[in-house]
């Protein structure tokens, strides 16, 4: 069902165009953000032809808005579709959310109320996106600072329904479960534990930032322990998932970004050492 691994990558930022020209980083490949890329010409372009020449890539989009109840934007999936064409993109991802309503954009990822008719209403969407791009969807789980007092179900059953009915994969963000967690106070193994791992395609990484009773994801910060903690679980659970790390403020030079890469390659091994060994003793 699932599509095969790449190993390991970084988001690609405008920051770091001509350093990756220039070193060629041993990075597997790059996750580009849709939306940056679907202006004809320009710099934005000829960087990404340079570099897809070097590199697989992926697409991760933001303005998809499963969730809306507004009709969907088919000249974007056009678009959509014509730029995973030119970069012969592994896969495409966008999120799990509604971001506005009667035409207007609220420019953010807001969850869903978790309830059987959501579900049957994001699944219905999900078919069609999946039917004009002509290739399964990830799906990716978003932070979220509400809750519905009409949800039926938790966030993960919520989320695996919908991966069920849509026959969809999935895109799941470790910092986001855990900033969630938080937020809403579930333990995040229960989370990991509730997902049906053969949907699960890739990960994300990232760093959010702490204001005590709450965290919000703000992608400028490195990863901290309790993620790089819950991403090692993540692989106990999930195996050897295509992950990577998002970083979109306070954007580091493209080498100090390369430590954290090392750091998420390392745990990865050692969890799937640790588990082969186990295999091997047993």
């Amino acid at each position: 069902m699932k599509l095969p691994p790449l190993g390991f990558g970084l988001g690609l930022r405008k920051e770091h165009y001509q350093a990756i020209l220039d070193t060629s980083p041993a990075v597997d490949w790059f996750e580009v953000l849709s939306e940056n890329y679907l202006v004809p010409g320009g710099k934005p372009l000829y960087f990404l032809d340079a570099i897809n020449e070097r590199y697989p890539m992926v697409m991760h989009g933001v303005s998809l808005a499963i969730g809306n109840t507004d009709p969907l934007d088919f000249n974007y999936l056009q678009q959509i579709k014509a730029l995973s064409e030119r970069i012969n993109a592994h896969w495409i991802s966008d999120h799990l959310c509604w971001s506005g309503l009667d035409g207007v954009n609220a420019h953010d990822l807001l969850p869903l109320p978790y309830t059987s008719e959501a579900v049957t209403h994001v699944a219905t969407r999900i078919k069609q996106v999946q039917d004009v791009l002509e290739r399964r969807l990830l799906i990716e789980n978003v932070s979220s600072y509400v809750s519905y007092t009409q949800s039926e179900m938790t966030e993960w059953e919520f989320l695996s329904a919908v991966a069920e009915e849509a026959d969809c994969l999935l895109l799941l963000d470790v910092n986001n479960i855990y900033v969630s967690s938080v937020n809403h106070e579930f333990d995040p193994l229960k989370y990991l534990d509730g997902v049906p791992k053969e949907r699960v395609q890739q990960h994300h990484l990232a760093g959010h930032s702490d204001y005590g009773d709450y965290i919000i994801d703000t992608h400028d910060h490195d990863v901290v322990d309790s993620v790089w903690k819950l991403y090692a679980e993540a692989v106990k659970r999930f195996g050897q998932v295509s992950a990577m790390i998002e970083r979109d403020d306070n954007i580091p030079d493209l080498a100090v970004l390369m430590q954290e890469y090392a750091q998420m390659k390392q745990i990865s091994a050692s969890v799937l050492s640790e588990a082969e060994q186990g295999v091997a003793h047993v």
